[in-house]
């Protein structure tokens, strides 16, 4: 590594910057430093700028943010190496899911086993999965990390692209990739609108040490006043998710351990077995967005900055992973068809492969949100929701292919997948073959 590199990873002041990279990621979190990574490993030059470097993992510390990583994002982190890192510090695996209305007796499980797999999935910390993204991307000399910058300027033409960082530096690139979040600068810099609502409902996580050992099994039950979920951690710690109003959030914040405790084993089901402490809890509100478009020249969206949706089941950042996969793969895959990195054509197949599934998505989750949602309706339509609820469990239950289509579908196993979700890397630009 030379001394310019050098400067470019511990974040300097200095003006030292490439003249021109390849690519230019914007936000360092799991779904862009994902990005990043693979775009390195398929041999372009990738700099990432974000505005807090990830902090080395502490094994003693719980990260109060978990994730509910599906199959193909398993493949996605195996594929760039970050997998290994993970597994050896700590992963969850879960095996079944639950999912059932307190309103009736209508349940819905899920079983990996019914299709033939180990498990459904994995929870894993958020920030295990960052700093091991990280970790990789230091080893590789093709990637230049600018930490901590900010950008506040953006430039887009056919030809080029190039943003300004606060210290006053330019960065130029074939192509620039938004993956800053919900609240996405550089989006708004591209003057991409965005289309959302925020719910009347937020929601509490907590994480807690249970009076069981380690679970294979995460579930979701479905209350008047909103949905309660419990996410397996290793050994007998849980994540446990309350969804409420804003005022009765605030209210379980602002409790004791004890109180908390208690309010939590007196309102959530059985089946959890007992709290035995609570080690970390916050809060956060619910919403869905949309951006309307997730392309322009030279510039591409992906993860929270194109699309956030409500959390009901976990997909959030697996559709994230998804966006970085499919966008890497169709820019090798144009620039093995001797097309530019940054190029429209490029860039519209990943716009129509990825916005009109992940459209769907959010309508999906936001239908489910409303109609499981605390009841504000008549009698007559809160009945008729009921029905319409207790037969879509049964449904989804006792019909083998629906049930089997909705576990491919959270595991990332249906529709067109691209190679990283696979476990392979697009054919790099070296050994196009």
């Amino acid at each position: 590594m030379d001394a310019q590199d050098t400067q470019l990873r511990s974040g300097s002041s200095a003006r030292i910057v490439p003249e021109h990279t390849d690519v230019v990621v914007v936000g360092g979190g799991m779904v862009g430093a994902l990005t990043a990574l693979a775009m390195a490993r398929c041999d372009l030059q990738v700099t990432v700028v974000e505005k807090s470097a990830a902090s080395a993992f502490d094994v003693n510390d719980h990260d109060l943010r978990v994730s509910a990583i599906s199959h193909a994002t398993l493949q996605m982190l195996k594929a760039v190496g970050a997998w290994q890192d993970m597994q050896s510090v700590r992963v969850c695996p879960y095996k079944r899911m639950l999912v059932w209305d307190d309103a009736s007796s209508a349940e819905t499980w899920f079983d990996s086993t019914n299709i033939g797999h180990q498990q459904l999935g994995f929870i894993v910390e958020n920030s295990l999965i960052q700093t091991a993204l990280w970790q990789q991307l230091a080893l590789l000399s093709n990637v230049a990390l600018r930490c901590p910058a900010s950008v506040v300027d953006l430039s887009l033409d056919q030809d080029m692209a190039s943003l300004t960082l606060d210290n006053g530096d330019v960065l130029s690139a074939e192509l620039i990739v938004a993956a800053d979040g919900s609240n996405s600068t550089v989006r708004a810099l591209a003057g991409i609108a965005v289309d959302g609502e925020r719910y009347d409902q937020h929601a509490l996580v907590a994480t807690v040490k249970t009076k069981l050992p380690q679970q294979d099994i995460t579930w979701q039950r479905f209350t008047s006043t909103g949905p309660q979920a419990f996410l397996p951690l290793v050994g007998n710690r849980a994540s446990m998710v309350w969804y409420h109003s804003e005022q009765r959030v605030s209210e379980l914040k602002a409790l004791s351990d004890a109180e908390f405790i208690e309010a939590m084993e007196s309102e959530f089901p059985e089946r959890l077995g007992g709290v035995e402490a609570v080690e970390r809890r916050g809060s956060f509100p619910l919403q869905w967005s949309h951006a309307q478009q997730y392309v322009v020249p030279r510039f591409a969206l992906v993860g929270d900055a194109a699309h956030a949706v409500h959390p009901l089941a976990g997909q959030g950042v697996n559709l994230g992973m998804l966006d970085a996969a499919a966008l890497v793969q169709c820019v090798i895959d144009g620039v093995s068809d001797g097309r530019a990195i940054g190029d429209m054509r490029v860039l519209r197949r990943y716009e129509r492969w990825r916005k009109p599934g992940n459209a769907l998505m959010i309508k999906m989750l936001d239908g489910i949100q409303r109609a499981f949602q605390p009841d504000h309706r008549s009698p007559m339509q809160a009945g008729s929701l009921k029905v319409l609820r207790t037969a879509a469990l049964h449904l989804a239950n006792d019909i083998t292919p629906v049930n089997t289509f909705c576990i491919r579908s959270a595991m990332g196993l249906s529709g067109e997948l691209p190679e990283l979700a696979m476990g392979r890397l697009p054919s790099t630009l070296s050994n196009p073959g």
